[in-house]
């Protein structure tokens, strides 16, 4: 399992928890699968990120 990190960091985990939900339904509509697992965590300087993996 290699985990592929999106390239931009949020302020709040409210921010990346919004892309979280919207990888897991959106992907559809443009042909993809959905990701099995899509995780927010949290950098060292505070700042949160979302990464996932097929």
């Amino acid at each position: 399992m290699k985990w592929i990190y999106w390239s931009r960091m949020f302020e709040s985990k409210f921010q990346a928890g919004c892309l979280a939900k919207r990888m897991s339904d959106d992907w559809w509509v443009y042909g993809y699968d959905s990701p099995k697992e899509i995780e927010i965590f949290r950098y060292k300087n505070g700042k949160y990120g979302v990464r996932y993996y097929w």
